[in-house]
């Protein structure tokens, strides 16, 4: 059976961490930030996890 083949847009948008967990980033940071506080903004800066359900679908299309 051939490799299994990583999908490049997902390795783009996800990291792995050192213990095994998918980061992702924030959304609704983009655009229309003249209503968002800037607390709010600096929150959109950092990565949170991925939660089960999908991190198993997304850990299977980065190639495990």
């Amino acid at each position: 059976m051939p490799k299994m083949k990583t999908h490049k847009g997902t390795a783009k948008r996800f990291r792995r961490t050192g213990t095994g967990k998918i980061m992702r980033a924030k959304a609704y940071k983009s655009h229309i930030l003249t209503k968002k506080s800037p607390k709010r903004i600096r929150g959109f800066r950092q990565e949170t996890t991925l939660c089960k359900s999908d991190a198993k679908v997304v850990s299977q299309r980065m190639g495990k």
